[in-house]
C-alpha cells in the first residue's frame, strides 16, 4: 500500500533530527568518548532513539487515521494515568518529578501527555456538540486542557505546563474571540510591570488609559460603558495585588531567581544566571561562520550545563555561527509554517485542529527553547523539538507529527 506523505514535512523531520543528532555528538563529545556508537554516552543512545523513533514513524504512517480518532479519550484517560502515577510514585530530582525509571531508560509522562491532550480536545472539537458559543463547550474544552496542565505544574515542571496554552491558537482558528489573546497580553504584560514598577504607580497609569479611553469615546458614553470600565478596572487592581502574593507563594525560589535576572533585578552570574549568561557566550564566541565541528571550546570544556538537552541550540550557536543558526531558525519557521498549510487543507475540523495542535505546540517549544538560550526569556527547561537528546522528547514529537502526516495523506476522507 503506498501511502503519500508529504514529502517536505517528512524531509525537515529528517534534516532536524541528524542535525540534532550531530549537535548532540559535539555537545557530549571528549577524547575519552570520540566513538559515535559508544552506548554509554549520550550520542549513542541518541542513535538508539533515533531508530526508535523511524520505526514508530514508519508504523504510523501505515497505521489507519481512524484508530486515533477512536481512541482519542483512551489515549487522553491514560495519560491522565501515567502523569498521577508520576505525582504518586516517581522520585524528586532537581526539586521536580517528572520521570519514571524504567531500568536504563527513564520515561516522561508530561511528553505523551500533550499529545493525548492534542488528541482529546481536537475530537471533541470536531464533535457535532461542540461550538465555540457554548458555555458548556468552553468548561468541557479548558477541562481537556487544565487538568493535564495542572498535574504537570504539580510535578514543578513549569515549562511543560506552559506548553499547554499552545491549545489556544487552534482554539483562536476555530472562532475564539481575539478579545482573548490581547486579555493574556494584558495580563503578562501587568504581570511582569508590577515586578519592574511600583504596583500603585501601574494602577495608576492603568487608571489613566481607561479614563483615556472614556474621554476619547465621550459621545459613545453610556451606563454599561461605565460599568465595564469600572470591572475592567477593578479587575487590574486584584491582578496587580495578586502578583505578589503569586510571587513570593506559587513560584518556586529558583523559578524568581530566574525571572529576576531575566528582568535585570539580579546578575547571579555564579547562581541562577550562570546557564543563560555561559550561553550567551557560547553563541556570541562563533561569530559569522561558527569554529566548526567539534571545535566549540566553550562546548568542549562543558561550561554549559545541560548543553545537549535543554541548552542545544548554544552548541549551534559556537560551532556553526550565525549562518548555522539562521538555517536551524529557517528550519523550524519552515515545518510550522508548513504544517499550518497542511491544516488548513484538511476537510475535517478533528484533522485541521489537531494540525494546528502540531504546529502550536512545536512553535511554543522553539520559541521558548530559542529563547531561553537568547536571554529573552527565563530559564523553565524544555527541550527543542527532534534536537535535543531525549527519547521521551523524540518519541513524543515523532508520533505528534507522524499521526498528522497521516491523516493529510487520508484528507479526502472524512475522519
Amino acid at each position: 500500500m503506498r501511502i503519500k506523505i508529504d514529502w517536505l514535512a517528512l524531509t525537515l523531520f529528517i534534516v532536524l533530527t541528524l542535525a540534532g543528532w550531530l549537535n548532540i555528538y559535539a555537545a557530549c563529545y571528549s577524547d575519552a568518548h570520540a566513538q559515535v556508537f559508544d552506548f554509554s554516552m549520550q550520542q549513542g543512545k541518541q542513535i538508539i532513539w533515533i531508530g526508535i523513533a523511524a520505526l514508530v514513524a514508519l508504523v504510523t504512517a501505515f497505521l489507519s487515521p481512524r484508530i486515533w480518532s477512536n481512541l482519542s479519550y483512551v489515549i487522553y484517560g491514560v495519560g491522565i494515568v501515567l502523569l498521577l502515577i508520576v505525582l504518586l510514585l516517581a522520585r524528586t530530582v532537581n526539586g521536580g518529578r517528572s520521570w519514571i525509571d524504567l531500568g536504563p531508560f527513564k520515561f516522561q509522562p508530561s511528553e505523551f501527555a500533550k499529545l493525548a491532550t492534542a488528541l482529546a480536545v481536537a475530537k471533541y472539537v470536531g464533535s457535532l456538540d461542540f461550538s465555540i458559543k457554548k458555555p458548556k463547550c468552553w468548561f468541557i474544552v479548558g477541562a481537556l486542557i487544565f487538568v493535564p496542565a495542572g498535574l504537570v505544574l504539580l510535578q514543578h515542571d513549569t515549562g511543560s505546563a506552559l506548553v499547554f496554552s499552545a491549545f489556544l491558537i487552534p482554539l483562536f482558528r476555530e472562532g475564539l474571540s481575539k478579545r482573548i489573546p490581547l486579555l493574556i497580553a494584558l495580563a503578562v504584560a501587568l504581570f511582569v510591570l508590577a515586578l519592574v514598577i511600583n504596583k500603585w504607580l501601574l494602577l495608576g497609569i492603568v487608571l489613566a488609559i481607561i479614563l483615556g479611553y472614556l474621554f476619547i469615546w465621550l459621545s459613545r458614553r453610556s451606563k454599561k460603558t461605565y460599568i465595564k470600565a469600572a470591572v475592567f478596572y477593578a479587575c487590574c487592581c486584584i491582578f496587580v495585588m495578586g502578583v505578589d502574593f503569586a510571587y513570593q507563594h506559587v513560584l518556586e525560589s529558583h523559578q524568581r531567581e530566574r525571572i529576576e535576572v531575566l528582568l535585570g533585578k539580579s546578575t547571579d552570574l555564579r547562581g541562577s544566571g550562570y546557564n543563560q549568561n555561559q550561553a550567551k557566550i557560547a553563541i556570541g564566541s562563533g561569530g559569522w561562520k561558527g569554529k566548526g565541528p567539534l571545535h566549540g571550546t566553550i562546548t568542549k570544556a562543558h561550561f554549559v550545563p545541560e548543553q545537549e538537552t535543554d541548552f542545544i541550540f548554544c552548541t549551534v550557536g559556537e560551532e556553526w555561527g550565525f549562518i548555522g543558526c539562521v538555517l536551524v531558525v529557517g528550519l523550524y519557521v519552515l515545518m510550522i509554517v508548513r504544517l499550518v498549510t497542511l491544516a488548513e487543507r484538511q476537510r475535517s475540523t478533528y484533522s485541521r485542529f489537531y494540525g494546528y495542535s502540531v504546529a502550536s505546540i512545536l512553535f511554543i517549544h522553539f520559541l521558548v527553547n530559542v529563547g531561553m538560550v537568547l536571554g529573552i526569556m527565563p530559564v523553565i527547561g524544555i527541550p527543542l523539538p527532534f534536537f535535543s537528546y531525549g527519547g521521551s522528547s523524540l518519541l513524543a514529537f515523532t508520533l505528534l507529527l507522524f499521526i498528522f502526516l497521516r491523516q493529510d495523506a487520508d484528507r479526502t476522507q472524512l475522519i
